[in-house]
This record gives structure tokens, sequence and C-alpha cells, in this order.
């Protein structure tokens, strides 16, 4: 096991960090989070089909990348460091892992193109160690009947990947009713998802908690984006803003404070590396539950750690670097708003804090407290 970036994860990152640079500036992202429609399809095309980052977890033989858990963090680390509006985590993440878990053959190469977009039918807060309730029945005739709200990525989705009991339906988005309903998180909608009698086809049997605990520990790479984002950004803020004719950085209590963030991302960042390097599964076949590297216990534990903290660490410095900013933090002009933003709605999505730390006590076999 190594923490540390290979040279093709590093490449992975300039590509994408490039192109974000370049379409993704925060007067866009501003721009595009008060209109209409906050994804941005034409960027994530760019990011599916040029650099291929919608077929990273994606087997080769299916027209993927052959790629890891750990080039998906990368992607994930600098999507976050963006809040770039892209359906990677619900797309390329969730809605790819299940399809591997399931065996599915043919959609997963039209996700692995980035012609197709899915989205896993689970409210964006659902945690993986408790039951979802169930909200979507299939009657006599096959057809399926429910809503699920609070879902992510569903609207701009072309295919609905819908859970219901230990089965996996495949339901085209246009057979649905998504209504957009508002978000904390401006950057990330949400939806509630609709069937009445909706015609699905069943790709296999489904196990949500390991494809949610897999995507809770992906997530915790896009947190480590946002705080490192939030924490590079002010620094760069109080060597040059100046009070009593000094830096606000040179103040003693403004250092500890940083120092306090810096150790808390470096922490984060061990966290989510570990989690992705556990979670990185083989990817020379298309296999159904029990074949990944995600299986273990090991993997499902850093998982659950990972989750735990960085969602925590992102929210801390979220809020600290609107602080220190002072009164420009407090505006709308300024993007770390969006950063808070995507920090508080991603600290209950995927299980909350509290949720990984009792999956933590759980999997490392811990006693509980007298």
């Amino acid at each position: 096991m190594t923490l540390l970036y290979t040279e093709v994860e590093e490449e992975l990152r300039a590509s994408v960090r490039d192109l974000l640079a370049d379409r993704c500036g925060f007067d866009a992202v501003l721009k595009r989070v008060e209109s209409d429609t906050p994804y941005d399809m034409e960027l994530w095309k760019t990011l599916g089909r040029e650099i291929g980052v919608a077929g990273l977890l994606v087997p080769e033989e299916y027209g993927g990348a052959g790629a890891s858990a750990r080039e998906a963090a990368v992607v994930l680390e600098e999507l976050g460091r963006a809040v770039a509006p892209v359906p990677f985590l619900t797309s390329a993440v969730l809605a790819t892992k299940a399809l591997l878990e399931v065996g599915e053959e043919d959609l997963i190469q039209e996700l692995a193109s980035g012609e197709t977009t899915a989205a896993l039918v689970v409210p964006l807060a659902a945690s993986p160690y408790r039951p979802l309730r169930e909200t979507v029945t299939v009657g006599e005739d096959g057809t399926l009947s429910g809503e699920v709200r609070g879902v992510a990525g569903a609207d701009v989705a072309d295919v609905l990947l819908v859970p219901v009991g230990s089965a996996l339906y495949r339901v085209e988005a246009e057979h649905a009713r998504i209504e957009v309903v508002p978000s904390l998180d401006l950057t990330r909608p949400v939806a509630t998802v609709a069937f009445s009698g909706a015609r699905g086809e069943v790709l296999g049997h489904f196990e949500r908690r390991k494809v949610l605990a897999f995507g809770a520990g992906l997530l915790a790479s896009e947190q480590l984006g946002v705080a490192e984002w939030c924490l590079e950004t002010t620094l760069a803020y109080i060597k040059e803003r100046h009070q009593f004719a000094r830096p606000i950085g040179s103040f003693q209590a403004i250092k500890h404070r940083m120092a306090d963030l810096w150790l808390d991302v470096v922490r984060a960042r061990a966290a989510a590396r570990n989690a992705a390097d556990l979670l990185a599964a083989p990817s020379d076949h298309l296999a159904p539950s029990g074949a990944s590297g995600a299986a273990g216990a090991d993997a499902e534990l850093a998982a659950a750690v990972a989750g735990s903290w960085c969602s925590e660490v992102a929210l801390h410095v979220a809020e600290e670097s609107v602080q220190l900013h002072g009164g420009i933090g407090m505006t709308w002009e300024h993007p770390v708003h969006l950063y808070l933003k995507r920090a508080k709605a991603s600290e209950i999505a995927l299980g909350a804090p509290g949720a990984h730390r009792e999956a933590v006590a759980e999997l490392a076999d811990l006693p509980a407290p007298a």
C-alpha cells in the first residue's frame, strides 16, 4: 500500500485541473447556479469523452479506462477543489459501481463512452449502514410505482437505476417524473423521482451497503478537495489582508488556527487516500457481488474512517475560511460560500459522521461504552 500519488495519477490530475481552470471558473459556476440548469453538461461531456473520466472504473474490454478507485479519487479531489457542477459522483462512481456489482455489460459500455449518464435512485443522504425505507414497489405486471426523494444527478440522467428489494431495475428517465427541489448545495441539485407504472428491466442482485460504502469512501476525496481549496485560499488571503499595518496572518492567534487547519487537512488526506487505495478493485472483468476489492472488511472500515473524518474536516475548514475572510467571505460574489454549502450538504451524504463512527466501532470490533 502507498498513500503517495503515482505518476499516472498526477498526470490525470493535471489534465482535469487544466480543463476545470479553463472551463469551470468561479464566475461561470456562480452564473450557472443562478440559472435553471446548474449542471454543466458540456463540461461533463468533455471530461467524460476526451479525458475519459466517465469510464475510469470500467474494465478496458467494455470500453473503459480499466483504472481503479485511486484514479477516481484524484478526479474527485479536483472536482471538489472547483465545486464543479458535473455528475461524476452520481454517474461515474455510484451508478457505475452498481452496474459492476450486478454484472451488467451493455449499459456499462454506454456510461464508459460518456454518451449516457445514469443515476442511482436512492436519497443522497442514504446511509450504507441502515436499511432504506422501501418507497418503490413492483406491480404484478412488472412495472414500478412510487417515489424517492433527495436523489442527486437524476435531473440530468438518461437512465435511472432503481433498487427494489434486492434487485436493481433499469428505467429510462423519460418514463419517470423528475422534479428538482431546493437544495443547500447549489452545484449538486437533488430531485424527487416518481414512477407510475414505469417499465423496468431487472439487471440483477444488488447490495446497497457495498455500493453506498464505496461511494462514501470516494466522496471523502471530494471533501478533501473542498478542504484543500479553502485552506489554500484562506492562507493566500491572510498574507495579503492588512490590519494595523500588518498582514493578519502575522497575528499569533491566526497562525495557531491555520496550523490546526493544516493538520486536519493532512490527516484528511491520509484517510481519503487510504480509503481510495483499499477500495481500488480489480478491473479485469465485470463480476457480481463479492469479486471486487471493495468487498473486504478492511476496505469498508477505511471508507467509514474517511467518511467520518473528511466530512467534518471539510465543513470545519470551510467555516473557518468564511470567518477568516471577514466581510468579503460573507458576500455572494466570493466563491467560499459554494464550498461551505458543498461541505455542509456532503456531510450527511451517504452517511452522516455519527453513522460512520458507529460503523468503525462495529467493523473494528471495538467494545461498547460502559
